[in-house]
């Protein structure tokens, strides 16, 4: 779960660059979105959500979101659509920890992402 503070432009932000995981919106309510893969969409993988004590959302320092991607070239997908839709670079696409492929994005509300492969 990923804290914002506009759920409109969030939720349109992670439509966008979540398309190339195959992770669509499948829920929705005036508080949260809920995304899952399109094959499995009763299982939500994650949420953004306006907080609940109505404070500002905040990104906690060290904390990270991991997705899985299909491939490299998802990776490279995912970390393009991101930093075209108003994402900050964390860490281009590339190998990390041997042979497994890594991307890091901060979201509209500073949310730290990463995306891999493990092809």
């Amino acid at each position: 779960m990923l804290g914002t503070n506009n759920l409109f432009l969030s939720s349109k932000f992670y439509d966008a660059i979540l398309s190339p995981l195959d992770i669509v919106r499948v829920l929705e309510t005036e508080r949260y979105v809920g995304y899952a893969k399109k094959n499995d969409q009763k299982n939500i993988s994650l949420y953004i959500t306006i907080p609940y004590d109505k404070n500002k959302a905040t990104n906690g320092n060290g904390t990270m979101v991991g997705l899985l991607a299909n491939s490299k070239a998802k990776v490279d997908e995912f970390h393009q659509n991101a930093l075209n839709n108003g994402a900050v670079n964390e860490g281009l696409p590339g190998p990390r920890h041997g042979k497994d492929y890594y991307c890091y994005i901060r979201d509209l509300d500073g949310n730290k992402i990463t995306v891999y492969s493990i092809d």
